[in-house]
């Protein structure tokens, strides 16, 4: 949601800043008859678009939202066909129908435009009043909007999107991008605050070290707490980041940074400490949990692969300078992995183990974590052995953003295990594979899947999908 209508639309018709906008033209709207800025900028500016379609929140009677101005966009997989400007127009349509903005037929409905700026991609813009002056109904728009894309896919064989499962990492508005821009930065506060918090979570024994931690890695925190004064969810912010002229830091809750990272997800990684162990130890309980991984069943896995997940940050916290770097972005690159879809049980058989390696490697002393390239070696394998188990038990359950997010992360594995020292085959698919075969005991193993099917096409018009719980 935003509140600048004209600004928006100055942003889709211009070059643009990160992406390159080529030839921006409008594709379809809520008036037929619209003309286009771009191509006829004689019969219609930017501004009196603007002003077209901010009418209807203008005319409100008694209170106008603060943030009125609706924006998504749709994008084709890479490697599919290019649509037509028709077809964009098809889809744009069926898209608004489906979240509430503008129902087929319904001609007091919201004003909306459909811009096309790159051959992959639109973006939909509308206002949040219709001009009947009534709100538009949008509760589970963006899931209504998923059934109509997978419809379109199956239509025009395009590339199926992944299910709506919740766990794809939370990204970066477009307001945060441009702020970050702003102030010079590399990445937003929101990556930042995910990336600091996700490390506490993985390593902190209980509710108090968790937050000590948090104010010990420099970010603002925020407690709530019940009127018996027990924790009931926390937010944190970064110094320095503020809105409304200064006037207020900007607070993330743990459950908006990440799914699991609300205080019930976090409060699911605590387990006591443990004394001082070394490298040697934490790999043996890598591989020993690598190896329970491949009997786990469909439930029992949820929960290791999220501790695998916590070990990933913890190894990359705690690892010598020359691969520290490699560690990271595969921790990064297996977050999604980290959080399987659908019910789940955190008693893993896996999850201990690898809960065990992540204290291990914090309270190793620093000559055990510098103690040579064969240490560091070992250690890695192990872990590229840990995620290849991760990414056959997604695939066994046919999650396929989790396996294809485990899938980068050991490539990135393997980098910094050959910036170890390790010969290019020595961590390379096969060998990873082979110690890492899933083999589930009758009865217990996952449910082989059958084939994913499309959404059966429907007819021309595109009827309005059933409505889908929100997010």
């Amino acid at each position: 949601m935003g509140e600048d209508t004209a600004e928006l639309l100055e942003y889709l018709f211009g070059p643009g800043k990160r992406d390159e906008h080529t030839d921006p033209h409008l594709v379809a709207a809520w008036d037929p008859g619209l003309p286009c800025p771009a191509r006829h900028p004689d019969r219609i500016g930017l501004g009196e678009l603007a002003d077209l379609l901010d009418a209807p929140v203008e005319a409100l009677r008694g209170v106008r939202p603060a943030r009125h101005v609706w924006h998504v966009s749709v994008r084709n997989a890479p490697g599919d066909r290019t649509l037509t400007d028709a077809e964009w127009g098809e889809v744009a349509a069926a898209m608004v129908d489906a979240s509430g903005i503008a129902p087929f037929g319904d001609e007091r409905a919201c004003r909306w435009v459909a811009v096309r700026h790159a051959e992959d991609h639109i973006h939909l813009l509308a206002t949040l009043a219709r001009v009947d002056g009534r709100q538009p109904r949008l509760r589970g728009d963006i899931l209504a909007m998923h059934a109509v894309a997978r419809a379109f896919e199956a239509r025009w064989g395009l590339t199926p999107m992944s299910p709506q499962d919740r766990t794809a990492v939370r990204r970066p508005s477009t307001g945060e991008l441009a702020k970050a821009d702003r102030h010079g930065l590399l990445e937003t506060a929101r990556q930042t605050l995910q990336r600091s918090v996700r490390s506490a979570a993985a390593l902190a024994a209980g509710e108090t070290d968790f937050l000590d931690r948090l104010r010990d890695a420099g970010l603002r925190v925020r407690e709530r707490r019940d009127d018996e004064g027990t924790l009931v969810g926390y937010a944190v912010a970064l110094p320095g980041d503020r809105a409304d002229a200064g006037s207020r830091p900007v607070w993330f809750s743990g459950s908006s940074l990440a799914y699991d990272l609300s205080l019930p997800r976090v409060r699911e990684r605590f387990e006591p400490a443990l004394g001082p162990v070394d490298w040697a130890v934490a790999e043996r309980l890598v591989r020993e949990a690598a190896a329970a991984l491949a009997r786990s069943g469909r439930a029992e896995g949820a929960g290791d692969v999220a501790a695998l997940g916590d070990l990933l940050v913890a190894a990359a916290a705690h690892a010598p300078a020359q691969v520290r770097g490699r560690i990271a972005a595969a921790a990064e690159a297996f977050e999604q992995a980290g959080r399987a879809p659908g019910e789940r049980s955190l008693e893993g058989r896996a999850r201990a183990g690898w809960r065990a390696s992540a204290r291990a490697l914090e309270r190793a002393p620093r000559a055990a974590r510098g103690g040579g390239a064969m240490v560091v070696l070992t250690l890695l394998v192990a872990l590229v052995e840990a995620v290849e188990a991760s990414r056959l038990w997604h695939e066994a359950q046919a999650h396929r953003a989790q396996a294809k997010a485990a899938s980068e992360a050991g490539r990135l594995l393997r980098e910094a295990a050959v910036a170890a020292g390790a010969p290019p085959s020595r961590t390379g698919p096969a060998r990873t594979a082979k110690t890492s075969r899933m083999s589930p005991a009758a009865g217990r193993g996952p449910i082989t899947p059958g084939g994913v099917s499309g959404v059966p096409p429907r007819a021309p018009g595109l009827p309005k999908p059933g409505t889908g719980k929100s997010r």
